[in-house]
């Protein structure tokens, strides 16, 4: 490990950009803490502390911790993932997106410029609304209702709005440096290193839960050891993929053979990535979110219990919906029609299939098979925080790194930046990072 260490700090190009994503991170962080003028901090911290269940809670874990504390970052990357989703959609539906992603470079940049369009947009939409929603919000602090903002206004609502778009903008240029003079996907590195600093509070909490001999030493190593065996299937899943064998005939123009090649086409098992579980779980908390405006209907607050952490109907209802999102996100992500359309123009066939419908029948089926098991696992991952809560006794700050959205995150950026640190040492005949020195295939199902 020494050794790939010293390699990346000889080569003065990875060295420089490794640096450069640090120092942009270190700013994203340092964002997230500047607060919004006019609001009463510590009567912020008070009135949000019930807000962990709702799609607020959602926000604040991709906004890095940002969303409970009003800061110039609050809103954080999600505008501009957002955006890209629409867009994403859009390609699937509109025959001019449809168009635009077929022109290759010319059409990526147009696409990048309009989901910049819709960042400013859906961000200045998302600021005006938390602008008033803060000027609702009061707290009681030494016995006495305290307003969050002490002076609301036009002119409170006309600075928190400019203020929060600006640090969407901001966010949204510091992650396409990332990706452009840095190391890895800028955006996706903004979000883990939000949801990353969790973890310090996270592990001096447990440490004095130790300490006080609340928690016990054999728990404590039973946790680790189930943190590891849950990153390893994490990966495995990450990486896992269905190789379908692709031939590609020969064709003589001229004077020169072209083709005649054996390739493969990777079917991932987890084609959706983390996307189903943040669907899934955005519908989840939207009954919660409605019930936090309602606090006086015996109705809404039963609703509430219902959709609550605690409660298995919770759990159960959140499981089934990641299978669907992932079988819709999948069919929306990878089309087998186009695939068998653009094999049969370059001469390609699956051995012992048809050019055509069937070989687009045939890759669909597949990909069937592999996304069930695949949804499957997505769905356990996102449900293990609540039985470890209920078998372990665990608090949900914890429970949330052994499972579900975040560490789905953070293991697909962490292999994903690693890979491209051994992309980089290959190229300069140097080991790689990971093992031999090898960039290691996604494994065969």
């Amino acid at each position: 490990m020494i050794e790939k260490i010293r390699n990346i700090i000889n080569i003065p190009e990875l060295r420089k950009r490794i640096t450069f994503t640090i120092a942009l991170l270190v700013i994203c962080r340092v964002g997230t803490h500047i607060p919004t003028p006019g609001i009463d901090g510590e009567a912020l911290r008070a009135a949000i502390e019930n807000l962990s269940n709702t799609l607020f809670g959602l926000y604040d874990l991709f906004a890095g911790g940002a969303f409970k504390k009003a800061t110039l970052f609050a809103l954080g990357i999600m505008p501009y993932i957002s955006a890209s989703i629409i867009m994403q959609l859009m390609g699937v539906v509109v025959p001019y997106f449809q168009r635009l992603q077929k022109e290759g470079e010319e059409g990526r940049k147009k696409i990048t410029q309009l989901t910049r369009y819709g960042t400013v947009l859906i961000s200045t939409l998302q600021a005006y609304p938390l602008a008033i929603f803060l000027e609702t919000m009061t707290a009681n602090v030494g016995g006495a209702s305290i307003p969050v903002v002490p002076d609301p206004g036009f002119a409170f609502r006309f600075t928190t709005m400019v203020s929060l778009v600006t640090g969407v903008i901001f966010l949204m240029w510091l992650g396409e440096q990332i990706t452009e003079r840095g190391i890895g996907n800028g955006i996706s590195l903004i979000i883990m290193v939000g949801i990353i600093s969790r973890f310090p509070n996270v592990i001096i909490s447990e440490i004095m839960l130790l300490i006080e001999g609340v928690r016990g030493p054999l728990t404590a190593i039973v946790l680790m050891g189930l943190m590891f065996i849950i990153v390893g299937f994490v990966v495995l899943i990450t990486q896992g993929t269905r190789k379908i064998p692709v031939q590609y005939a020969k064709r003589v123009i001229g004077r020169k053979v072209y083709g005649g090649q054996s390739t493969h086409i990777p079917l991932r098992v987890n084609t959706a990535g983390v996307m189903p579980i943040i669907f899934a779980q955005s519908i989840m908390f939207l009954p919660n979110t409605i019930a936090t405006f309602f606090r006086e209907s015996e109705f809404m607050q039963g609703v509430m219990i219902v959709f609550s952490f605690n409660h298995w109907f919770y759990w159960t209802v959140f499981g089934i919906m990641i299978v669907f999102f992932t079988y819709f996100y999948t069919a929306i992500a990878f089309n087998p029609v186009e695939v068998a359309d653009q094999m049969k123009k370059h001469g390609g066939f699956i051995p012992g299939v048809r050019p055509g419908k069937k070989t687009s029948e045939f890759i669909d089926n597949i990909l069937t098979r592999v996304t069930l098991p695949g949804s499957v696992f997505l769905a356990f991952v996102a449900i293990f925080p609540y039985i470890l809560m209920n078998i372990m006794d665990v608090g949900y700050d914890l429970a949330s790194f052994f499972g579900g959205t975040s560490l789905l995150i953070i293991v697909g950026v962490a292999l994903d930046t690693l890979q491209q640190v051994e992309s980089h040492l290959l190229m300069r005949h140097y080991d790689g990072f990971l093992q031999k020195g090898k960039i290691r295939g996604r494994r065969r199902f």
